[in-house]
């Protein structure tokens, strides 16, 4: 499992509440182009968010589901990119009074990215995730500011 932090200078339910906007997913997850749906349940567990990934004209649509949601605290995510396959994605928020720490741990789960050896994983979603946490940070300090 890759796992990378960051802290926000944002309080934690400014941070959730960009996680809990399903609309905004594609602001701060590298890799999703555009969002076509947002489950009206979200972030609850079992409701979807339905995205596309990659660039145009290469499009590919796919969703992105709740596992598991402890508002402000923690959202669980499985997200799907096929044909690359699918990953486990587990945002936790950290309160510091104004500032929150975001921990951001994935791994593929299913597909051909799962037999990619887990160093080599790694190197690739370290730097992603980085980038994903320099996003929510942009989000959350502008919600809370």
């Amino acid at each position: 499992m890759t796992v990378v932090s960051r802290d926000i200078d944002a309080p934690a339910d400014a941070v959730f509440a960009v996680l809990a906007d399903g609309w905004t997913y594609a602001s701060w997850v590298v890799g999703a182009s555009r969002i076509r749906q947002v489950e009206d349940r979200f972030p609850e567990p079992g409701a979807r968010i339905h995205h596309s990934v990659g660039t145009w004209p290469m499009l590919i649509d796919d969703t992105t589901s709740v596992l598991a949601c402890e508002p402000g605290r923690r959202l669980e995510l499985l997200v799907r990119a096929w044909p690359a396959g699918e990953g486990y994605v587990g945002l936790t928020l950290h309160p510091h009074g104004e500032t929150t720490r975001v921990e951001m741990e994935e791994r593929a789960v299913s597909g051909p990215a799962a037999l990619i050896p887990r160093p080599v994983q790694a190197l690739t979603l370290k730097a992603r995730n980085r980038e994903a946490l320099r996003r929510l940070a942009y989000l959350a300090e502008g919600r809370a500011s």
